[in-house]
């Protein structure tokens, strides 16, 4: 799921806007990494480029995506996908992919489990070790209720990566 395609041509902020902007090379990165390397790498790569930007709150260019690259150990050249618009069908299509489990009026994170979709859980700061179990305990439960589709109020707090 890409927030930057599923923002496409809608009226944000010019702030938001450079954002989205900006999240097309991140994402073009992991979907040539994929292609080249399988599924296996996209889980250490989204971790590696999501440390950097939200913990160390490294800027979304080239030489992050270089070094986040280079900690899962592929070639630093597949940051070369940021700026090409050459796997925008293939992004286009795995964003499709999320979209069409959960409807268009949600946003990241997606999580699937054992047949229901549905957007978040979006918590701050992130939770650990046993509470990160018991959420995620909740949120099976919940996907295993018949005809759930919805949970939802108003941020209180700005999002903490720590």
């Amino acid at each position: 799921m890409s927030l930057a395609v599923l923002n496409e041509g809608r009226e944000l902020s010019e702030d938001y806007r450079r954002r989205m902007d900006a999240a097309w090379g991140p994402v073009r990165v992991l979907i040539a990494a994929q292609q080249q390397y399988g599924e296996q790498i996209l889980l250490p790569l989204y971790t590696a480029l999501g440390t950097r930007f939200h913990h160390g709150k490294q800027p979304i260019e080239r030489p992050t995506v270089e070094a986040a690259l280079a900690e899962v150990e592929l070639p630093t050249a597949l940051a070369e996908a940021m700026t090409s618009t050459e796997l925008d069908t293939a992004l286009r299509a795995s964003h499709q992919r999320g979209i069409e489990q959960v409807g268009t009026d949600v946003g990241t994170p997606i999580v699937a489990l054992g047949g229901a979709a549905f957007f978040g859980p979006v918590v701050t700061p992130i939770p650990r070790g046993e509470a990160a179990g018991r959420l995620f305990d909740g949120l099976a439960l919940i996907a295993s209720t018949d005809g759930f589709y919805e949970l939802k109020r108003s941020r209180d707090r700005r999002p903490s990566f720590e």
